[in-house]
């Protein structure tokens, strides 16, 4: 193993280690932003504008954010994206793009204060905040479920130091794929929703956020399909896509 591949093998492992990190950091303020724990700026917080202004800001940031994180996503993309992008770090850059394009909508979200529902019971806002972090369970569990570090790209960067070996992508449902198809979504679709005070903005959010998750379901199961064939439509008549029983086909 000469000197100038095991550099760039390294300078790639370092640098997907930072993607991973800033990805961390970025789902760790995610969880303050739109839920319980305090963070400089959340979901409803900042310089009140006019309500049109600030919904058209904020769907746009959604928007730039689906953009990015479903275009990138797509075998045609990956396909140009690889020319200029080394293998293993691609998925380590994607994982970045995402998480720039998540740290631009905290700051520049744009609050809509208007009180839709505000709960004070304890035992009612005791369950929903519960419900709001069994979602963040769920869809940290879900990466681990499969491979949290494929996810986010690290084993793609580690692998390069190991022996090669012709790998072929085996279809596993664990636990909760056994369930629903997309566990990851159903929690991120619990948290968007699971707020004792819900103000206009927030609902902005939870619902071009679930549409869009809805839609980038969709795209991700052609891909499925493409790759695994009648296994994952067998998989697609049996489990629902997003609830149990919900979305079979």
């Amino acid at each position: 193993m000469d000197e100038k591949p095991l550099l760039h093998k390294c300078l790639g492992l370092l640098y997907s280690l930072f993607c991973y990190v800033y990805s961390m950091l970025v789902l760790v303020y995610f969880v303050g932003f739109i839920g319980p724990p305090q963070v400089p700026k959340d979901i409803d917080s900042g310089p009140a504008t006019a309500w049109y202004f600030a919904a058209l800001i904020d769907v746009a940031l959604i928007s730039l954010f689906a953009l990015q994180h479903s275009g990138m996503a797509r075998k045609s993309f990956k396909s140009f994206w690889l020319q200029w992008v080394a293998a293993p770090i691609e998925r380590a850059t994607y994982v970045l793009f995402s998480s720039l394009a998540l740290s631009l909508m905290f700051l520049l979200w744009q609050p809509i204060s208007l009180t839709l529902w505000d709960i004070e019971t304890p035992a009612a806002r005791g369950l929903i905040n519960g419900l709001y972090w069994l979602g963040w369970i769920i869809a940290l569990l879900a990466t681990f479920l499969l491979s949290h570090f494929e996810l986010f790209g690290l084993k793609q960067a580690l692998d390069v130091f190991r022996p090669h070996r012709g790998e072929s992508r085996t279809f596993k449902t664990p636990w909760l794929y056994k369930l629903v198809r997309h566990p990851l979504y159903l929690g991120f679709v619990m948290t968007f929703w699971a707020t004792p005070h819900m103000t206009v903005g927030h609902l902005l959010f939870a619902g071009v956020g679930t549409l869009y998750i809805l839609i980038g379901t969709l795209l991700e199961e052609k891909d499925l399909v493409q790759l695994f064939g009648e296994q994952y439509r067998q998989y697609q008549r049996k489990v629902g896509m997003l609830l149990p029983f919900l979305g079979r086909r």
